[in-house]
């Protein structure tokens, strides 16, 4: 595809191959499930997110650092935040997180915190973002 970009006052063309993610094997982190790390929580509720993620290190193109966004419902939170499908979760409340569990287990916290949202670092192409994600119980 063709593709133009205004830089610094000037239409500059550029050409770009279009692709898509590869199935990967994805976790949701909009469910209940059973926390196998080491602090023996049991079952964890974690807030309806509408995200589905996968370790970015597993996905091609998304980089070694982060946990990959490879779905987004269009009808949750994380949509209305202007999270897109290849978005990439650096940090939640602070903490750098690198699997699909970490960003469960902070949004756990912030929620037992009785915290009203976190915020998350998130990486779009070349440039980075906060968040503001709610997590409020109810």
């Amino acid at each position: 595809v063709k593709l133009v970009v205004v830089h610094k006052g000037q239409d500059k063309i550029l050409s770009m191959t279009l692709g898509e993610l590869p199935n990967a094997k994805a976790a949701s982190a909009d469910t209940d499930q059973k926390d196998s790390g080491k602090s023996g929580r049991g079952n964890v509720t974690v807030p309806n997110l509408g995200l589905t993620l996968a370790p970015a290190n597993s996905v091609a193109g998304a980089g070694k650092e982060g946990v990959v966004v490879t779905d987004v419902d269009p009808n949750s939170p994380s949509a209305e935040r202007g999270f897109k499908e290849g978005d990439v979760i650096l940090e939640v409340a602070g903490k750098l997180v690198s699997n699909p569990a970490d960003v469960r287990d902070a949004i756990t916290t912030a929620r037992n915190e009785n915290k009203n949202s976190v915020l998350v670092r998130v990486k779009s192409g070349d440039s980075s973002r906060f968040v503001a994600m709610p997590v409020a119980k109810g």
